[in-house]
């Protein structure tokens, strides 16, 4: 089958299309046919091995898995043993492993059936950002009617479901993102935007802030909270260290929020069947849409990358097979 492959680390010209055998599902997995995957910055800090401290889990020297790609939309081909609740011949979403290629194989408990008003190219964008807003808005800031919610990077991959999904659970939503995404953020559900090139952060105080940008200081972001508000810090991009990046933003957080008033809560995504149904339901309900950037086909995987590495995309970029 054909695949996109990286045997070292480095930037987008490490990636090259090949034929590799198909994978098998193995107990509790299931083989799906991909026809589409999402892009996102995890998948090119995988790609590059930066920082440094993400190797210990998927790679030293070189990727443990030869095929990147995590968000998958496509229909199962073959399940392993075990498996309950798929059937060839299902449409499913979800994260898998290598989805960057024709078939890929994804644990049985991170896929559930496809959202049925979304196409393959739109369901594709949603598994990880979607889970990730998910996570944020419903988990970690437990968001509450009323609240004064501030998304920073609305009009992200990240950042267009946590403006929807905040919206959903009855907050008033602030968006901040650039010029060129003002009108979409308002459109999702934001009631006020900011144009991040003209203002940095507005004058006013949030019971929870959702940082899904990574490049401003936590004195900065704790000055926009309430006494008791919740600051969430969805990934990190700020630092130029390759061993840690904006991840040691992450770390000062956990070992701050004891010693302060509001709570500061770097984020762990889950990703599970329960999660991605519980967005279909919102999908479904017309009151959460993935937002696409752009497509590009397997072959073009380089270059969607580089798109994605530059930081100004407008939701999700996808491949589509």
């Amino acid at each position: 089958m054909k695949a996109v492959v990286q045997d070292r680390y480095g930037p987008a010209e490490v990636l090259r299309v090949a034929d590799v055998d198909r994978p098998t599902a193995g107990p509790g997995q299931v083989l799906v046919q991909v026809r589409a995957a999402g892009v996102d910055p995890g998948v090119w800090h995988l790609m590059t091995g930066l920082p440094y401290l993400l190797r210990l889990g998927y790679g030293l020297r070189r990727p443990r898995n030869q095929v990147p790609g995590l968000d998958l939309a496509g229909v199962v081909t073959a399940v392993g043993p075990g498996v309950t609740g798929f059937t060839p011949g299902d449409a499913v979403y979800g994260t898998g492993a290598g989805t960057f290629a024709a078939y890929a194989v994804a644990p049985a408990d991170r896929l559930a059936l496809k959202p049925g008003n979304l196409s393959y190219t739109e369901a594709a964008a949603v598994p990880v950002s979607g889970q990730t807003a998910l996570t944020a808005v419903r988990d970690a800031a437990r968001v509450r009617p009323g609240q004064r919610v501030l998304v920073i990077g609305a009009g992200g991959g990240v950042g267009t479901y946590a403006v929807q999904l905040a919206r959903a659970a009855g907050a008033h939503v602030t968006g901040v993102c650039g010029p060129g995404k003002l009108d979409l953020v308002r459109a999702l559900g934001a009631t006020e935007v900011v144009d991040h090139t003209r203002a940095d952060l507005p004058d006013q105080r949030y019971d929870v802030v959702i940082d899904t940008g990574g490049n401003r200081p936590l004195s900065r972001l704790r000055r926009v909270l309430t006494p008791s508000g919740t600051l969430v810090l969805v990934g990190g991009e700020a630092s130029d260290g390759k061993w840690l990046q904006g991840f040691d933003r992450q770390l000062r957080a956990l070992a701050l929020s004891p010693f302060v008033g509001p709570r500061l809560v770097p984020l762990v995504a889950k990703e599970s069947t329960a999660n991605l149904t519980a967005l279909t339901e919102l999908i479904e309900a017309g009151q959460v849409r993935p937002v696409v950037d752009r497509t590009f086909p397997l072959a073009g995987v380089a270059d969607a990358i580089r798109h994605v590495g530059n930081g100004h995309t407008t939701g999700k970029v996808v491949i589509t097979l």
